[in-house]
C-alpha cells in the first residue's frame, strides 16, 4: 500500500540483507517513523511493545527475528533460545507460534553454518506468502461487497461497512485482512464508507485504521466503541468485517476486545458479520475458544491514559481519568461460531 505516494510495508528486509525495517506503529498517526532491527532481542521487543502488531505481522516479525538470531548464534541452543524468547512476547496471536514452528522445522536439520542464509530466505517467503493470502482475502471479500451493493433497495449512496480495531495493511505485511476487501472495492470504483471503531484502550481504530484508510482515499468516520449498535439499529450499517488473532477448528473467533459485542449487535439487527481469516490464523489444536484460548491481559495503565501530541511537539501518554485503584484490561474477546 502507499504512504505519501510511495509503496510501503510495515516490515521490509533491509537493503543490506542483514537488518529488518519496521514502521513504529506506536508513533502513528502523529509521526511516520521507521526503525531498523538488527538483533533478535530488538525484534522481540518490537512485538512485545506493539511497535508491530496484528497477528499476521507478528508472525512475519517473529520469522525475521529467528533469521536475525541465526546471524548471532546459529547453534542448536541459539535456535532454541531464540524461538522461546520470541514465543514469550505475546500469548494470543497464533501466527506467532505458527511462524516460529515453521522456522524451527526449516532450520533444525540444517548445518549451523547454513542456517543464517536459509532463515533469511524462509522469513522472506513467509512475508510474501502473507501478502498473497491477504490479497486473496480481498478478492473473495470484494464479491461479498458487490453482492451487498446489488442487494440494497434502490442502491443509492455508499455501502456502509463497520470494522473494529486495525486489520489493515499495518496489521499484516500488505493489503490487510478485514480492510483488504474494502481497498479492492474502493479501487474498483465502488462507493464504500467505513465506520471505524476507536477501539479503546489503545485506539488502534482511531489511530491506525483511520490513518491508513485516509492515506488510501477511502471515506471513513471514527466512532466511539459503543456507537456501533446504535448505528445498526438505525440502518446505517450494511455489513461488518473484522480480523482475527486466533480462530479455533470449530470456527470460534478471538479478536480485539469488543468484537463479541459487535457480533451480537449485528446478529440482533440482521446485519451480515464477516471475519477476514488467513489460514495461518486457524489453531487446529483448539476447539473451544472461550475455555482454551489464552486471553492477553495487558497493563491496566493503558485504560487510564491517552497518547497524543503535546503543545511542544512531543508525543506522550497523558492521564485520561482520575487515578483508580486498579483497572482490568483484557485485550481480546471470543465470538462463538454460533453467535
Amino acid at each position: 500500500m502507499k504512504v505519501d505516494g510511495s509503496s510501503r510495508r510495515p516490515i521490509e528486509a533491509g537493503a543490506d540483507g542483514r537488518t529488518v525495517v519496521v514502521i513504529d506503529q506506536t508513533r502513528l498517526p502523529h509521526e511516520f517513523v521507521t526503525l531498523t532491527l538488527t538483533t533478535m532481542a530488538e525484534a522481540a521487543q518490537a512485538i512485545r511493545a506493539m511497535l508491530v502488531r496484528g497477528a499476521p505481522l507478528i508472525g512475519a516479525t517473529a520469522a525475521y527475528g529467528v533469521a536475525l538470531a541465526m546471524r548471532e548464534d546459529p547453534t542448536d541452543q541459539g535456535l532454541a533460545e531464540a524461538i522461546e524468547t520470541l514465543r514469550a512476547t505475546r500469548p494470543t496471536a497464533v501466527n506467532l507460534f505458527w511462524a516460529l514452528e515453521r522456522m524451527r522445522g526449516d532450520l533444525q536439520d540444517q548445518a549451523p553454518s547454513a542456517r543464517a542464509e536459509i532463515a533469511w530466505t524462509r522469513a522472506g517467503a513467509i512475508a510474501e506468502e502473507d501478502v498473497a493470502i491477504n490479497s486473496a482475502i480481498g478478492d473473495h471479500g470484494l464479491k461479498l461487497i458487490e453482492a451487498a451493493v446489488a442487494a440494497r433497495p434502490g442502491g443509492q449512496g455508499p455501502l456502509n461497512i463497520l470494522t473494529h480495531c486495525n486489520a489493515g495493511w499495518l496489521a499484516t505485511v500488505d493489503w490487510g485482512t478485514a480492510l483488504s476487501p474494502i481497498y479492492k472495492a474502493h479501487d474498483a470504483g465502488i462507493d464504500v464508507h467505513v465506520w471505524v471503531d476507536e477501539t479503546r484502550p489503545r485506539n488502534q481504530g482511531a489511530s491506525l485504521t483511520a490513518w491508513e484508510l485516509g492515506a488510501h482515499g477511502v471515506p471513513a468516520t471514527v466512532i466511539v466503541d459503543n456507537a456501533g449498535g446504535h448505528l445498526m439499529q438505525h440502518g446505517m450499517v450494511d455489513l461488518c468485517i473484522t480480523g482475527t488473532d486466533r480462530t479455533t477448528a470449530t470456527g470460534d473467533v478471538c479478536n480485539k476486545i469488543g468484537t463479541y459485542l459487535k457480533a451480537l449487535a449485528a446478529h440482533d439487527n440482521g446485519i451480515p458479520f464477516h471475519v477476514a481469516l488467513p489460514g495461518p490464523t486457524i489453531d487446529w489444536t483448539v476447539r473451544d475458544g472461550v475455555r482454551e484460548i489464552p486471553i492477553e491481559e495487558r497493563d491496566g495503565a493503558e485504560v487510564g491514559q491517552v497518547t497524543g501530541r503535546l503543545q511542544d511537539g512531543r508525543i506522550a501518554a497523558s492521564p485520561a481519568q482520575p487515578p483508580a485503584p486498579r483497572a482490568a484490561n483484557p485485550a481480546l474477546s471470543v465470538t462463538l461460531a454460533w453467535a
